[in-house]
């Protein structure tokens, strides 16, 4: 099957990105949040997003070379074929979706896969910029949406799908939108679900994780809704502006970590489990087991 002809949703969509971040700015200027001044615009901040946003595309060029490799070998391999009409381009969305939202839920919960998404957590601010700050380290993405390549998906599909994802979620990137229509809200990721998602809160961490459809949370227990005003950021903030660090922080911190391990029980913990993993502590000789309440 010969490549299908679809469009750069991504390159087309960068002035509507363009004056949709004029008219937040002007919007904040106008009428500042009157929460204080956690809200609107950094000129620091917003930069280093723009600077991440502009790198990232240069990586996503140099990470291409090897993925499409592999998809194109996997595509190469099924007997499988997925045609491309307008209604197998809902249900390959819709398919995207769904990997999306293991791929973005996997991100959160392994710190290897963290140390790439953390970047677009990092800054403290929730705005139209945010949504540029992008990892420069996505060659672990890839593996997640196998399983449609191998389900005869071609690539290029999957790559028209996928852009068409992200700048859906360029949007939902704002304080300035309240909560929506309910049935919208029901279905749909928007502003107050993705503040959720942003923020450091106990309560809202790892939550949210859906790209264009909220309904994947609600159905897999991931799902929050916004109540209190989101704190946005780290849970340990990075206090930087430098794109290199923020681009690597995390796996200096992981290379660290490794450094000082104590076994390879311990190197594989810090790799291959959560963000804030830690190893139980190491029990004296001669200590007696610790009796909790309510034991036999």
């Amino acid at each position: 099957m010969p490549s299908p002809n679809l469009p750069d949703v991504v390159l087309w969509s960068i002035p509507a990105f363009v004056l949709l971040t004029v008219v937040e700015i002007v919007s904040v200027r106008i009428h500042p949040d009157p929460e204080g001044a956690a809200a609107g615009y950094d000129a620091k901040d917003a930069a280093t997003s723009v600077t991440m946003g502009l790198g990232s595309l240069v990586f996503d060029a140099l990470w291409k070379i090897p993925i499409v490799a592999v998809y194109t070998l996997v595509y190469e391999l099924t007997p499988l074929r997925v045609p491309v009409h307008w209604w197998t381009i809902l249900l390959m969305l819709l398919a995207q979706d769904f990997f999306y939202y293991w791929s973005h839920r996997g991100h959160h919960v392994i710190r290897i896969l963290w140390a790439c998404h953390v970047v677009h957590h990092s800054s403290r601010k929730f705005n139209l910029t945010t949504a540029l700050r992008q990892p420069w380290t996505t060659l672990t993405v890839w593996p997640f949406y196998l399983p449609l390549i191998a389900c005869g998906v071609h690539p290029a599909a999957l790559a028209f799908c996928s852009s068409a994802n992200l700048v859906y979620q360029f949007w939902i990137h704002t304080e300035r939108i309240d909560k929506m229509w309910r049935p919208y809200e029901f279905v749909f990721n928007t502003p107050s679900h993705h503040r959720v998602h942003h923020a450091s809160q106990g309560g809202y961490l790892d939550r949210n994780f859906g790209g264009i459809l909220i309904v994947w949370d609600r159905l897999f227990g991931s799902w929050v809704p916004e109540v209190e005003r989101p704190v946005f950021g780290l849970t340990k903030n990075i206090d930087t502006y430098n794109p290199l660090r923020v681009a690597t922080h995390e796996y200096a911190a992981i290379a660290k970590d490794l450094k000082a391990a104590s076994g390879w029980r311990e190197r594989a913990g810090r790799v291959f489990r959560g963000p804030g993993w830690q190893p139980a502590p190491a029990t004296a000789p001669g200590t007696p087991p610790k009796v909790t309440e309510g034991a036999a």
